[in-house]
């Protein structure tokens, strides 16, 4: 006697291929005979194919109202946490710290603009390892909820859309069924979605949805020719084996994110719990069944510069979670883990109706989460966690967190002015480009840092004469023969300054991209857009020409590269030591000791706007003077025992007094600093 299976032919996409262990009697008749009832159960089961259809892992219940997961009822309390906001080597502890909690998922959005920086180049190592993270994700016991969008928002630059589709398409209509969009979105997800799908559910891992699109109700373009092209391309990839979803603000515009055949799920926070019921019909108003979600359930807010932090009630935070697990609802709490935009990442924000304008956010994404900047347990936390354990098993984990070490002092010696001869030569990458009119950001193809726009100077007729920039994105230092004569600032919305006749000849314009705007509109471009004129005499006005572009990437490699030649030349620095720094942004190098590796924060108190590198590595833009955000946020990974660099690309002033010697300085506390200077915050301490 021996045992064989038989599994009928055809059944993809998860079905259910009907297969039977036959015991093989050596009587034939009854051989046959067992073949034919098995075979006739498996074809009467099945229909004509003779397959019958496996239910998915992850579905919805429309009539109880509920996820099945694996056929019995679920529900999901999840974290939000974006792999791009901590380093690789951070990850797990973070994750770990959430599952602590109680969570039972992982929220994460895919960052396009970091994976495919340029046409054609794509990254899928180290911070952009998504696989890796979610791997690891998986082994701490997370259900994952993947958000590829492509378009993400999440406080980050362009809302994660690279900024090469803007070189390549200068008209491009993204988030529309535009033929390149959704030609270059067809080119991303061949290359990502791939990757992901031996993580899918329903092909034995643990992401349960996969969203399409985000918040696209809020979209004024409500095209769904392009949401259902999106849905039909994302489920290719996806093959049934995961539940799609979208998420909208609850509102009348929910119908514009609303996508046939896609599970719907809205978003809200604490100030609008009082209106709990009402959003639920909203949310039935586009989905009359199936279990309710709040995918973004914010227990904390976004900062941008120029404002206070925004910070929200921990009780106010457990009491609303609270009342929304009683509806049996479903929660995502958006940020958990919020983290840090290192880098040029973070975006910006524009409200022109309720009169703010162009705002950009702070580097910071501490986002008053459940965790802080730095992985740490809140108080918030431990009463997030409270509630959590009301509708699910907490599980014994122990955490074991970095500790946070203070390095104090460190004077920073001025090394490169990046103006000079030697500073394009070393920071300015490629030739410059000559042209009738300035270039963008986009049309040199570089993604931030600073775009210097020179011309010469026309003989003036009035004394002083008013020079305007039209369209302005998003800060320039005014120059004319290298010494400063002003700022204008998309912000303040400061387009104009005057200049006096005898101040010299060439007009140096020092653009600053201070973050892509991340919500609503997704075509933030930058540099300079409209005219640049000066005054006449008759009230007319002269457009300026003919002009020369230099790129300043301010690459994190670049910086490095310079630092090690120099340390290596043993050069003594020929910059002379000043407070304000009116011939343009200065290179300051230092270092400090490490004898027991930490967390730390760069405490940059007194300086004036600028970048940050620690160990040719780029922890993001800085601006005390602005605030409220005074620390940058050092992650240990990044520290090695012994010698550590520093390097500050300072734009307006360094921190020392006007007629001292004494170098300028920096301090490393070891507490964060978000809230603005305060007679109780440490400051910057004397040898």
């Amino acid at each position: 006697m021996s045992t064989e299976t038989v599994s009928p032919g055809g059944g993809g996409g998860g079905g259910f291929r009907c297969t039977r262990k036959l015991t093989l009697a050596m009587s034939g008749g009854v051989l046959i005979l067992v073949i034919a009832l098995t075979v006739g159960l498996c074809v009467g089961l099945s229909g004509s194919d003779g397959l019958i259809e496996d239910p998915p892992a992850f579905s919805v219940d429309h009539k109880a109202n509920t996820f099945l997961l694996n056929g019995k009822p679920f529900r999901y309390v999840s974290g939000s946490f974006h792999y791009f906001r901590a380093l690789p080597d951070a990850w797990r502890s973070r994750l770990r710290t959430m599952r602590a909690a109680g969570l039972n998922a992982l929220d994460t959005y895919v960052e396009w603009s970091l994976h495919n920086p340029h046409d054609g180049e794509y990254n899928w190592e180290g911070i952009a390892d998504v696989v890796k993270f979610l791997e690891i994700a998986q082994e701490e016991d997370f259900y994952i909820v993947l958000r590829p969008g492509p378009y993400i928002c999440a406080e980050r630059d362009n809302g994660g859309l690279p900024h090469w589709l803007f070189t390549k398409y200068p008209d491009i209509k993204v988030r529309t069924n535009d033929p390149n969009y959704i030609k270059e979105v067809g080119i991303w997800y061949a290359e990502l979605m791939p990757r992901l799908k031996h993580l899918l559910i329903g092909n034995g891992g643990k992401i349960i949805m996969v969203q399409v699109e985000n918040e696209y109700g809020a979209y004024y373009a409500c095209d769904h020719d392009y949401l259902n092209w999106l849905r039909d391309e994302t489920d290719k990839y996806v093959e049934n084996k995961a539940l799609l979803f979208t998420v909208d603000i609850p509102n009348e515009r929910m119908h514009c994110g609303k996508i046939d055949n896609v599970f719907a799920t809205t978003d809200f926070g604490i100030d609008r719990i009082n209106e709990i019921d009402n959003i639920w019909k909203l949310l039935r108003g586009v989905q009359p069944t199936g279990p309710l979600v709040n995918s973004e359930f914010y227990p904390g807010w976004l900062t941008h510069w120029q404002e206070m932090n925004q910070r929200r009630d921990g009780q106010e935070v457990a009491s609303a979670l609270k009342t929304i697990l009683s509806y049996n609802a479903s929660v995502n709490l958006y940020m958990f883990f919020g983290g840090t935009n290192f880098g040029f990442t973070a975006g910006a924000n524009y409200d022109l109706d309720g009169g703010i304008g162009y705002a950009a956010d702070i580097t910071s994404y501490d986002y008053d989460a459940v965790m802080d900047e730095a992985g740490g347990v809140t108080k918030k936390y431990e009463l997030v966690k409270k509630v959590i354990g009301e509708v699910l098993e907490l599980p014994e984990i122990a955490l074991n967190p970095a500790k946070r070490l203070a390095y104090g002092r460190v004077e920073l010696t001025p090394a490169l002015e990046l103006l000079s001869a030697d500073g394009r030569a070393v920071l300015s990458k490629g030739k410059p480009v000559i042209s009738d009119k300035p270039k963008s950001f986009e049309e040199v193809d570089q993604y931030s840092g600073l775009l210097l726009y020179e011309t010469t100077l026309p003989s003036m007729d009035l004394d002083p004469t008013l020079l305007q920039v039209e369209e302005l994105r998003d800060r320039a230092h005014v120059f004319v023969d290298q010494q400063l004569v002003g700022t204008l600032s998309r912000e303040a919305r400061i387009y104009a300054l005057p200049l006096s006749k005898g101040w010299g000849s060439t007009l140096q314009l020092l653009v600053e991209n201070q973050g892509r705007i991340n919500y609503d509109r997704a075509n933030d471009t930058k540099g300079i857009f409209g005219k640049v004129t000066m005054q006449l005499h008759n009230g007319g006005a002269l457009q300026l020409d003919n002009w020369t572009t230099t790129a300043y990437p301010l690459e994190a490699y670049t910086i490095e590269a310079w630092r090690q030649q120099r340390q290596n030349l043993a050069a003594d620095s020929a910059v002379p030591n000043q407070r304000l720094l009116r011939s343009g942004p200065i290179a300051y190098t230092g270092s400090f000791e490490v004898n027991e590796v930490g967390d730390t924060y760069l405490n940059v108190a007194g300086w004036g706007k600028g970048v940050a590198y620690v160990n040719g590595f780029n922890l993001g833009r800085y601006w005390p003077l602005a605030g409220p955000q005074i620390t940058l946020y050092v992650p240990n990974e990044l520290l090695k025992v012994g010698q550590n660099s520093l390097v500050l690309l300072e734009y307006q002033r360094a921190n020392k007094t006007v007629n001292g010697s004494e170098l300028p300085a920096v301090q490393f506390d070891a507490v964060a600093q978000l809230d603005g200077e305060s007679s109780e915050a440490p400051q910057i301490a004397k040898k």
